[in-house]
């Protein structure tokens, strides 16, 4: 198996969060589709409770705490993260709103209906869509939004290579009607859905990560974990730019019945 072939899952935890601490996002995304996911939700005040589930270092956070009232918690695994996030809190003077705790998402500590709005950007796959949304639903007052974006087919058929690599990476990927399905089934009703728009990936997550690679692989010259890594990820970046028609991550939007 080549290098740029190996699976997503042989890499180091650890070697995965170096790297991606290095750059804003962690994710597809944009301020922009962070600011429209926003728009399709109601009724938040000074007095809501709003967590970011998977939140990185914060590059979606700060940009929903500066277009929505509450308090916002983000939580991560990665202790790396969370001091990148708070000190991201800071910089953009929301540290009295927003705040980063270390917690797995699979074992969260917020009470039942305590939250009024439940966000993750390009990390709920790390549980999986459906366990996702039927586990936080609970953390949800009634009436609660969850909004999350998900990595989903857009076509019933693709290309053997992409289909192949997705099984690999994330089995649970599937196709838009059916991830809609799930989150009617898991107790919500879908609010809204939309498809990131191309930028999301080549702007604002592969373009400056081109950069954040070259400091990496000379950080770490001579590691072959790294530079197969790195070569992975390049491979990831390659086959988004000759399939992107067959796949992308979407915005799911749902309230609490």
């Amino acid at each position: 198996m080549s290098n740029e072939n190996k699976s997503i899952h042989e890499f180091d935890l650890e070697l995965i969060c170096e790297y991606y601490a290095n750059v804003e996002r962690q994710g597809p995304g944009s301020p922009e589709v962070t600011i429209k996911a926003l728009s399709f939700i109601d009724n938040l005040t000074s007095e809501s409770r709003i967590a970011d589930i998977g939140c990185g270092t914060g590059g979606q956070t700060m940009v929903l705490a500066q277009h929505a009232p509450g308090k916002v918690t983000g939580v991560d695994l990665f202790p790396r993260f969370i001091d990148l996030f708070n000190a991201n809190a800071h910089k953009h003077n929301l540290q009295d709103r927003v705040t980063g705790v270390i917690e797995s998402m699979d074992n969260l500590s917020f009470q039942d209906e305590e939250l009024d709005l439940i966000w993750s950007e390009g990390a709920i796959y790390n549980i999986g869509f459906e366990r996702g949304l039927q586990e936080w639903r609970k953390f949800l007052k009634k009436d609660g939004y969850i909004a999350v974006t998900e990595v989903s087919w857009f076509t019933d058929e693709r290309p053997a290579e992409i289909n192949e690599f997705w099984e690999d990476a994330y089995p649970l990927i599937d196709t838009i009607p059916n991830k809609l399905a799930q989150m009617q089934k898991a107790g919500y009703v879908p609010v809204a859905s939309f498809i990131l728009p191309d930028d999301c990936w080549t702007e604002h997550f592969y373009a400056p990560q081109v950069a954040a690679q070259e400091a990496f692989l000379k950080q770490h010259a001579g590691n072959k974990a790294a530079e197969d890594f790195i070569a992975n990820q390049r491979h990831e970046t390659a086959l988004y730019n000759k399939y992107k028609a067959y796949y992308g991550y979407v915005f799911y939007i749902g309230r609490k019945l």
